[in-house]
């Protein structure tokens, strides 16, 4: 599936240094963003806790100078969409107790354990960031800050802009909701430390209002599981009008990441490539049902060598001892991960355990640990005992 969704966002050195400065007394006051409009509003979240590296700091910032697109990956990237890499999900109908048991009844909690957010509650394509009092995994990376949106979805990238709803989210029913229209329309959540809920009550589309209210909520569990729950559901999905928001139910995930293109016009220029969605049935979609997201292993989780080679929970593993880092080379951290050669030592590292090599192996005196050899040893062994029983 070719994505079309392309979002150019250009600012100036100036610019970006002054967003900068207000994102912490934005991240306090919950000022919001508008998720439409010009997009000349750029924000750089809070990094998950495994980009706090050593490195990082070392790192060339003259492209944060540049601009950012929202684009597709080039030809020679897998680009997988709605395979369960990353999320194992199932749905629930109304008949099914899950769905109730999965409902976090908000009515039902004392007052002071949940927030009504008076922005959010009271405008229409508005934004809020807000923080989390636990780290969130959402594939693979941890998250300590989110951004609510009035359309029915929560903005999960670091870098935040005015066109949120392209890729990087968590959507249990993106529309295009009018919290303003009525005072019954709230947006709510609570957060008690192992769980954190959003929920879009009684909400209504822009200029289809007298079709019904909505309420749904997503549920966001410390070990990183998703659900997704409606309890009102007035109009099918499919038959919510797409021209004005985008209509999407899923989860989405991207890199940013500065790949060649003989075609740029701006060599400064970045762009957040969406290297998985997942796209769900929405004619399962009904007042009182549900769906449950578990995540699945992956690459980043590994904090060894020995690990991130020999484990049987993921595959395509690759270890860089220069970031002392587990991938698979596609997640958030694709740009630090070209940006100190991790692909060419892993390829180096590959060919070196299918043949006959050293105790330790020196990449630009860079030397592995004699536990991730031996782990390279065994898993070469394993590899060719397999071969030979093929043949």
């Amino acid at each position: 599936m070719v994505l079309c969704a392309v979002l150019l966002i250009c600012l100036s050195q100036a610019e970006l240094g002054r967003v900068w400065a207000q994102e912490h007394e934005d991240g306090l006051s919950g000022t919001p963003l508008r998720t439409d409009g010009d997009p000349s509003g750029f924000h750089r979240t809070r990094s998950d806790q495994q980009t706090l590296h050593k490195h990082r700091g070392a790192r060339n910032t003259q492209a944060d100078a540049g601009g950012v697109d929202i684009s597709t990956l080039p030809d020679n990237m897998t680009h997988i969409v709605d395979s369960q890499n990353y999320y194992r999900w199932q749905s629930f109908g109304p008949t099914d107790r899950r769905t109730e048991d999965l409902w976090v009844d908000m009515n039902a909690l004392h007052k002071s354990q949940v927030r009504i957010h008076g922005i959010l509650s009271n405008t229409h394509r508005q934004a809020a960031r807000v923080a989390l009092s636990f780290d969130f995994p959402f594939y693979g990376h941890y998250l300590r800050q989110i951004i609510i949106a009035t359309g029915g979805f929560i903005f999960m990238g670091e870098i935040t802009h005015r066109m949120l709803t392209a890729t990087q989210y968590i959507s249990p029913l993106m529309a295009n909701f009018d919290p303003s229209f009525s005072k019954n329309s709230t947006v709510r959540y609570l957060d008690n430390g192992n769980l954190f809920v959003v929920q879009w009550d009684k909400v209504r589309l822009k200029d289809r209002e007298a079709e019904g209210a909505f309420t749904f909520q997503t549920a966001l569990h410390r070990n990183g599981v998703i659900v997704f729950n409606y309890r009102d559901i007035p109009v099918p999905v499919a038959k919510i009008n797409s021209t004005e928001h985008p209509v999407k139910v899923g989860l989405s995930d991207a890199f940013m990441a500065s790949i060649p293109n003989a075609q740029a016009t701006d060599p400064k220029r970045h762009n957040i490539y969406e290297y998985h969605r997942v796209e769900i049935d929405t004619t399962k979609i009904v007042s009182r049902s549900a769906f449950e997201f578990t995540p699945l292993p992956t690459c980043l989780q590994h904090t060894s060598c020995e690990l991130c080679l020999t484990s049987n929970l993921t595959t395509g593993c690759g270890w860089c001892n220069t970031l002392q880092r587990c991938s698979d080379g596609i997640d958030r951290h694709r740009q630090e991960w070209l940006d100190y050669n991790c692909p060419e030592e892993v390829r180096q590292l590959s060919h070196s355990y299918m043949g006959e090599i050293s105790c330790v192996f020196n990449i630009h005196n860079i030397f592995l640990s004699n536990s991730c050899e031996h782990s390279l040893r065994h898993k070469a062994i394993v590899r060719t005992t397999t071969h030979l029983r093929d043949r």
